[in-house]
């Protein structure tokens, strides 16, 4: 199965806590391969299956409250 990453502006992390959170939902979530995700740089990169899109990721992403763009 390909894998895809996907670099990911993230806003509104204050902390490691925020970014640690980010990166256990987005790890939990199937398709979802690798989650580093930077509350320093308000930035992360997503490595997927093929199965899942930039959209369904960014929509994990705002799921847990906070902004998203690509």
């Amino acid at each position: 199965m390909d894998q895809v990453a996907y670099a990911l502006k993230i806003t509104g992390m204050t902390c490691g806590c925020c970014s640690g959170r980010v990166t256990r939902v987005l790890e939990a979530t199937p398709g979802v391969i690798q989650a580093d995700i930077s509350w320093q740089s308000n930035a992360g990169v997503v490595v997927t299956t093929s199965q899942i899109t930039k959209e369904q990721v960014m929509a994990v992403v705002e799921s847990t409250g906070f902004g998203v763009s690509a």
